[in-house]
Order: structure tokens, then C-alpha cells, then sequence
């Protein structure tokens, strides 16, 4: 079974003993906004979609309401889930459960809003690799791959609830820029999606702006960070005593100094959860002195040439992150780069040590969550629609500032 564009079916299973469960519709709506890495399977002769990754909520197995008319839900099947999950179903059930497809799936749904729909869409005639916060990766043939940036967005390596509409094309689209500029050897082989196998008109067009056919590469595991000025965590290790980041700087620095040359200060790529900063000594020993000095050199010499251009059109590069891989023994640059998920932005003109500085990024985000009441942890609450407009205010006026583009001109030229 195979779900594409806005029908989602959503069923509840008893799956070894364990209660498996997608998303809570009654009457309907939409209870909960959920992200599903799912696989639609059939037990006891019922289709029905078993979570394998829930991300913001974990939801229980649910009984699947009739929608309501005019909705865009269908129910394919119903299936009402004991209270507690039986012993004895638990092995008829692993029995009879028929792995068919896997897919991703964004639902949203604001009563009243508008941003009802799919925000990270199936390709289903090609193999999905695996999902990052914001990017679905899927192998195009044994040498390129697929790399699409949803609207999802993080905070303290919490997926949230709330796409920011457009943040993907905008990551893409700078992404774009970035490699064209800079012209160094890079993962990027088009944006042109027009070749990609069994891809249909429709979903080319759901992906336009936000998907670039790439190399496949070797990554390397190490992040390779570039810091022109004193903020963030670097600033508080720096404040409780110094660490990794900071090992190399001078005393008496402020908040959001300046320093007086770009600092390099990789860490460990994690797969999930917080990189690992490392030490100078610890980042030679990890990938060796060789390889240690090409991706030092080639990552002061792109910040450089970044933060110049920056810096003409008003924007302070204050730090960034590049990834580097193997292609055919070369090294190149890989995933996105310079954009505001991978890149701390400031206006110049607002610049001064000693204090906190506006950012072209998910401050807005940020910023309302820690004036909230959560831990910091699965599940995230729900955006404000003022906090979702302005963090998506800020991605497109950094896109516009550095692309000397039009957003909107930019999005429309993607899907012609």
C-alpha cells in the first residue's frame, strides 16, 4: 500500500506487544502533528501504518474517526486496539505482519490555518535512504543521490511540530548560490529535476526549489566549524573557564567579540543528539594530521571568501559549519552550506561586543521556547502563527539580502 499526495491512512496495531500508532483523528481533525517514518504493512488481514519513529509525540494506537466532509482524509481501515495489548495476539500479529513500502510523511493541521498539508513528501519511485531534521536523502542510481529540505525545523535537537513554510526552498536556493559563488569542488550536480527517474510531473513540482541532485560521497565524520567571532556555546565554554572551541584564545573577550583571526574547531558529526566538540589534539588524532590540514585550509578559505562577500552586502558571517566527503579519492563539499541552519547571520549595522545579537535564523523560535515551560525534550509545544511568520521572515530576508534575489521570483523560476 502506498500513499501518495494528501490521502494518509492512519490505523492502530498491536505489534509485539507493543501498541503502535500513527496519527489522532476524531471527528476529522487533527489532534496532534506528528512526523512518521512509517511502514505500511497488513496484520490480521488489516491495512494499516505502524510508527516506527514519532517525532514531538509519541501517540498510542487510536481509532481512526469517520473525516469530515470536504476533508481531505480518506479512512482505508478501522481497527479498534485493545486497552492493553494481549500476549497471545503479539505472535499472530509478528506472523502475519507484510512489510510493503516505506515513506515519510509530514501532517499538519491548524484549525482554521493553513497549513494543512504534506511538508515531507513520498518519491516513491525511488529508495528512501534515511531522514535528518530537515533533509530526506534517496538513491537516485549507485552514484547520485536525491537531497530534499523539508520545512521542518529543530530547537535544542528537538524536531518541532510546526513546519516554517518555504524554509526548505530557501535552504536549497542559498545552498545554490553558495556553490555557484564559490566555486569549489562540491557534492552539487543540478536542480534540474527533469532527469530523475519515475519522478511524475506533480512531485517535481512539490519539489522544486527544495531537492538538487548530488554525488554520493564518503563523508567524512568530522564537522569542520568556523568561528569569526565569540558567541553561543563557544562564548559560555569560553565564560566557564575555556574547552575545545576556546583553546586557543586570548583572555578578555566579550559577548560577540571579534577575533583577531577566524578560528577553526571541529567536532565529532553525531548521528543524533549533540556533536562532540574536540580539541585541536583530538581532531588530528581522529581523522590525521593530512587530512586534518586540507579540511582546516579549505574551510578558513571558503569562510574568508563567504564572510567578505557577506560583509558587502550588510551581513556579518559570525560563524558556520561546512561537511566534507570522498568522491573518487577528491575531497568535496557536501550537504547544505552558508545557509542560516549551518551559519550564524548578523546585520552589521547592529553589531557590538558585549551583548546579544539579532540573528537571520530561528532566534524567534528559540527565543519563545525558552520562555516557556518545557524541559527541552520529545514532545515540543505548538509555534504561535506570529513566531512561525516571523522565523520564516527572517530565512527569506536572509535569502534576498545575500542573493540580491527575490524570493518569490526565485520559487517561481524553480518550478518552470
Amino acid at each position: 500500500m502506498v500513499v501518495v499526495g494528501d490521502v494518509v491512512v492512519v490505523v492502530g496495531a498491536v505489534v509485539d506487544v507493543v501498541v503502535v500508532g500513527a496519527v489522532v483523528v476524531v471527528d476529522g481533525s487533527v489532534d496532534v502533528v506528528v512526523e512518521l517514518m512509517v511502514d505500511a504493512a497488513v496484520v490480521d488481514g488489516v491495512d494499516v501504518v505502524v510508527g516506527r519513529e514519532v517525532v514531538g509525540v509519541v501517540v498510542p494506537a487510536v481509532v481512526v474517526g469517520a473525516p469530515a466532509v470536504g476533508s481531505p482524509w480518506r479512512v482505508i481501515a478501522q481497527e479498534t486496539p485493545p486497552a492493553t495489548p494481549t500476549p497471545n495476539k503479539a505472535p499472530m500479529a509478528a506472523r502475519n505482519l507484510r512489510r510493503l513500502t516505506s515513506a515519510m510523511y509530514r501532517v499538519c493541521h491548524r484549525p482554521g490555518g493553513g497549513l494543512g498539508r504534506l511538508r515531507s513528501r513520498l518519491v516513491p519511485a525511488l529508495e528512501h535512504l534515511g531522514s535528518g531534521k530537515v533533509r530526506e536523502i534517496y538513491a537516485i542510481d549507485d552514484a547520485e543521490l536525491l537531497f530534499v529540505a523539508t520545512d521542518r525545523i529543530s530547537a535544542f535537537d528537538v524536531i518541532l511540530p510546526d513546519p516554517i513554510p518555504d524554509k526548505g526552498k530557501v535552504l536549497t536556493g542559498l545552498s545554490l548560490h553558495w556553490f555557484d559563488l564559490l566555486d569549489t569542488p562540491n557534492h552539487l550536480i543540478t536542480a534540474d529535476l527533469s532527469g530523475v527517474p519515475g519522478v511524475a510531473d506533480a512531485e517535481r513540482g512539490e519539489l522544486a526549489g527544495r531537492a538538487m541532485v548530488v554525488h554520493r560521497a564518503e563523508v567524512i565524520p568530522m564537522e569542520c566549524v568556523i568561528r569569526g567571532y565569540l558567541y553561543g556555546s563557544s562564548f559560555k565554554e569560553y565564560a566557564a573557564g575555556g574547552g575545545p572551541t576556546t583553546e586557543h584564545l586570548p583572555g578578555g573577550l566579550e559577548m560577540a567579540s571579534r577575533l583577531d583571526e577566524p578560528i577553526f574547531t571541529p567536532a565529532t558529526k553525531a548521528e543524533s543528539g549533540h556533536d562532540e566538540n574536540l580539541t585541536e589534539a583530538e581532531a588530528r588524532d581522529f581523522v590525521g594530521n593530512a587530512l586534518y590540514e586540507e579540511l582546516r585550509t579549505r574551510s578558513m578559505d571558503i569562510y574568508l571568501r563567504a564572510a567578505e562577500y557577506a560583509a558587502a552586502h550588510g551581513i556579518i558571517l559570525a560563524d558556520t559549519k561546512f561537511e566534507f566527503g570522498m568522491v573518487d579519492g577528491d575531497i568535496i563539499l557536501i550537504d547544505e552550506v552558508l545557509t542560516p541552519d549551518s551559519s550564524r547571520y548578523w546585520p552589521a549595522d547592529e553589531w557590538a561586543p558585549g551583548r546579544t545579537m539579532p540573528s537571520y535564523d530561528k532566534q524567534p523560535v528559540r527565543d519563545w521556547l525558552e520562555a516557556q515551560d518545557w524541559d527541552k525534550t520529545p514532545p515540543a509545544p505548538e509555534l504561535p502563527a506570529d513566531v512561525v511568520e516571523a522565523t520564516r521572515n527572517r530565512y527569506v530576508h536572509a535569502f534576498e539580502t545575500l542573493t540580491g534575489t527575490s524570493f518569490d521570483d526565485y520559487a517561481k523560476s524553480a518550478v518552470t
